[in-house]
């Protein structure tokens, strides 16, 4: 097992989940229109930076879009996005006393640059694109396409793989995902658990432990190929001779799993674990509550600071209720 999805779901050194599917986060770019820019990709792209590339690849006459960003509310849609900008920016959820941090200078600069960059160089109804959305955008046939996207290391896969893809898969960059005043936060890990409230334990725990098996990456091999077996569930799968020639990108997959750590993920120091969501059960309420507040500020329903003033009291108002917050 990869040993920071191993501690990503440890807590005093008792594992509680298995890695079915370890992904992480990159930049994707369309290599035709950065050439035709005469750009050029860092392996580790700045924010600044990712701005000047879009602000240079937008040309609304040709319906063509600096970049593509998730828009769309929800804390695992926009919101899994917005809050690693939050951690590049020197930005964190909650204190050490479980505070809510989001009406603070670092949370305004966050949400200014991220709505700043959707309305300049976004495409059309950018507040409605999620994942699949901004795949479907950065293929050379849609008619709005962008030029670069951060987002989760899945896609590429997606992108690399699916027959609708492969007129694209040439013109497709990939480079490490942005990075602001820290590199801290800014790749993420998801994992795969069994609820507590499950009603069917023994058969979930032996279904996961297969799924998490050597004999089924060897089977998802065999069905769907090598390059499409879940990601980060075991380390040996980088190793594969198979697997590294179908998957040239393995390595830069693993590098990026490596770095995430949910238990150092910000600047500040806080009271919570995660990187990109926190790992409490209040989260995905008041998640999507912000994710719809933060949601309304592109298309100018709501200001910046309206928004974060309100998101502020329904983190507070959540983790109080949750019995966090004393």
């Amino acid at each position: 097992m990869v040993k920071t999805a191993r501690d990503g779901l440890s807590y005093n050194g008792q594992l509680y989940a298995l890695p079915f599917y370890v992904e992480s986060s990159m930049t994707y770019y369309r290599k035709d229109l950065f050439d035709a820019a005469g750009l050029k990709m860092p392996d580790q792209p700045t924010y600044d930076q990712i701005k000047q590339f879009a602000d240079k690849l937008t040309d609304k006459s040709k319906e063509q879009y600096g970049l593509c960003l998730r828009g769309k509310a929800g804390w695992g849609e926009n919101m899994a996005f917005f809050s690693t900008v939050v951690n590049m920016f020197g930005g964190r959820w909650f204190d050490e006393k479980w505070q809510a941090q989001l009406d603070t200078p670092e949370w305004h600069k966050a949400l200014t640059f991220y709505s700043d960059l959707l309305k300049n160089d976004g495409p059309p109804g950018a507040s409605s694109n999620g994942f699949n959305e901004n795949l479907t955008l950065i293929c050379p046939r849609a008619s709005a396409r962008c030029g670069s996207t951060p987002r989760s290391r899945s896609a590429f896969c997606t992108i690399r793989l699916s027959r609708k893809w492969l007129t694209t898969t040439d013109k497709i960059g990939f480079a490490a995902a942005p990075v602001g005043v820290t590199p801290q936060g800014s790749y993420w890990l998801w994992s795969l658990a069994i609820p507590k409230i499950s009603k069917s334990q023994d058969a979930a725990k032996k279904f996961v432990t297969w799924v998490t098996s050597k004999e089924y990456i060897e089977l998802a091999a065999k069905d769907e190929g090598w390059a499409s077996v879940p990601p980060g569930t075991r380390k040996l799968t980088y190793a594969n001779p198979e697997y590294k020639k179908a998957a040239p990108f393995g390595d830069f997959m693993l590098g990026a799993i490596e770095s995430a750590n949910p238990n150092d993920a910000t600047l500040k120091k806080v009271s919570y674990t995660g990187v990109q969501f926190v790992w409490i059960p209040a989260f995905q309420s008041f998640g999507t509550v912000v994710g719809q507040l933060i949601a309304g500020v592109v298309p100018g329903q709501t200001t910046v600071d309206a928004a974060l003033t309100a998101g502020n009291a329904a983190a507070n108002r959540a983790v109080k209720q949750a019995g966090y917050q004393k």
